[in-house]
């Protein structure tokens, strides 16, 4: 399986891919990445050091004749987000990721592939271990949990990193030059509630919604995607008005920044009910895969019959926790005045937990304006709080302001038509980069990103395309090759 992608052109970037795939990483837990990334530096005899949150410096002297360049910082972050499909066995602990071939795509067997960012880690790595790629001084600086918080960024200290410009390759269309991104925050609503004994007559169900695409909560916040966690309120609330459905447990989605794909619910209703519940059941799920057909085309409702549950919610507060999530906004809030087609403002309902009378709901919020970010996170707050829900803020990052004017736009401007005779597409994205955060220590550096297409990020969909990292690789040498004086 391996030899496969490491058989890939350019092999150098594929190898180190593979090389870092083997790694467990996820996002918090990077203690054997870290392990990685400093005894690949070592082994190279580059000066390595790890700073106090366990963010990786590794840094390249010139090669001959470009000592008198610009010193370039290469960016990427080390953790990747872990999701697998429910019928998946895999443990991202223990395993490394089992990667195929496509026709133009690499995958993953049934899990996130880890290109967002690995292939900018793998590129980075290619180019700190090459010996005849010409290129300025080198500092690779390879940051830590950018993917639940962007704690390693937010953690690193000015006066660390000495560089004049800063590529960061985190970007996921590899004709889009990318020159500004999205603040967000983290919304967290806590409630309790009263468990009372589930009433004799009743049978119990499991309910699974699943087959939904998810995707990146930034990325493709716009193409209207099917979130689990909205799906499946929507049919209990149905279920409780028609059938006095009641709710035992809830388990829906997973990790912030993706859009949920699956929803798993234990609900009871009287056994008198029972054939009218599968009825209304099978027409709403029908209902459902007509209205996702193209968005989410491989939607799907699962029911198995369940041991009965001892004890249920109350319905009061069943009641209003269906009223609070159908009423949590979801998906695009508002579209940006100053850029054509970019989403300014956006929420995710990231995932709804109810066990053993508590209750927990996580959502993400989004804005490359920071008024628009206060604002709906406020919106979010007061309906929560309506329920007498505790509400947490946290995990505040600023947006990266476009700066039009940059010399390093325009050096990329330029080799990109020079390479691919035509004109790049210069953008700001509603996903979170680095960049803004970088920023605000090392304010004069002058900051850009880019990178491979890759596609279904935060998704066991996510695939990298294989042309476009030989496209990457083009241009990141071509760049390398031409940065200016001091």
């Amino acid at each position: 399986m391996n030899k496969e992608i490491r058989d890939l052109e350019p092999r150098d970037i594929w190898n180190k891919f593979a090389d870092l795939n083997a790694v467990p990483r996820p996002s918090k837990h990077e203690e054997r990445v870290i392990d990685f990334m400093m005894e690949f530096g070592e082994s190279l005899g580059f000066e390595t050091l790890k700073d106090t949150v366990g963010n990786v410096i590794i840094r390249k002297p010139a090669t001959k004749g470009m000592e008198d360049r610009k010193a370039v910082i290469l960016q990427s972050h080390l953790d990747m987000v872990h999701q697998k499909n429910a019928e998946t066995d895999f443990d991202f602990d223990t395993q490394g990721i089992q990667m195929y071939v496509d026709g133009d795509w690499v995958r993953a067997k049934g899990t996130t592939l880890g290109a967002d960012n690995g292939l900018g880690v793998a590129a980075i790595m290619a180019l700190l271990e090459s010996t005849d790629i010409p290129h300025p001084p080198l500092e690779a600086l390879f940051t830590i949990d950018e993917e639940t918080g962007m704690t390693g960024a937010k953690g690193l200290k000015g006066g660390l990193l000495e560089g004049d410009i800063l590529l960061n390759l985190d970007t996921e269309e590899d004709d889009e030059i990318d020159i500004g991104c999205a603040g967000g925050i983290d919304i967290t609503a806590k409630g309790s509630y009263l468990e009372v004994p589930l009433p004799k007559g009743y049978e119990a169900f499991k309910i699974t919604v699943k087959g939904l695409s998810g995707g990146h909560s930034g990325m493709d916040i716009h193409k209207g995607l099917g979130n689990a966690n909205k799906v499946m309120n929507a049919l209990l609330k149905m279920g409780q008005d028609q059938l006095g459905l009641k709710v035992s447990a809830i388990d829906g989605g997973g990790l912030r920044n993706a859009i949920p794909r699956e929803s798993t619910v234990v609900v009871a209703v009287k056994t008198s009910d029972s054939e009218a519940f599968k009825t209304f059941l099978n027409d709403w799920a029908n209902i459902c895969k007509k209205d996702l057909a193209e968005t989410d085309p491989h939607f799907k409702i699962e029911c198995k019959l369940e041991d009965p549950p001892e004890k249920v919610m109350e319905e009061e507060a069943q009641r209003t926790l269906v009223e609070v999530v159908g009423s949590a906004h979801n998906g695009v809030y508002a579209m940006s005045q100053a850029m054509e087609d970019l989403v300014e403002t956006s929420n995710n309902v990231a995932k709804v937990e109810v066990i053993n009378g508590t209750i927990k709901i996580s959502c993400l919020t989004r804005s490359s304006v920071e008024a628009g970010k206060k604002e709906l996170a406020k919106k979010l707050q007061q309906n929560f709080e309506k329920a007498d829900y505790e509400v947490i803020l946290s995990g505040d990052y600023p947006g990266w302001n476009p700066n039009p004017d940059s010399g390093i736009l325009e050096l990329l401007r330029k080799k990109y038509v020079e390479l691919f005779k035509e004109n790049p597409r210069v953008v700001a994205c509603h996903a979170g980069l680095e960049c803004g955060i970088l920023g605000k220590n090392y304010p004069t550096v002058d900051m850009i990103s880019f990178g491979p297409t890759i596609k279904g990020a935060h998704s066991p969909d996510e695939r990298a395309s294989i042309t476009s990292v030989q496209k990457f690789w083009k241009f990141i040498l071509k760049i390398l090759e031409e940065i200016p004086k001091r």
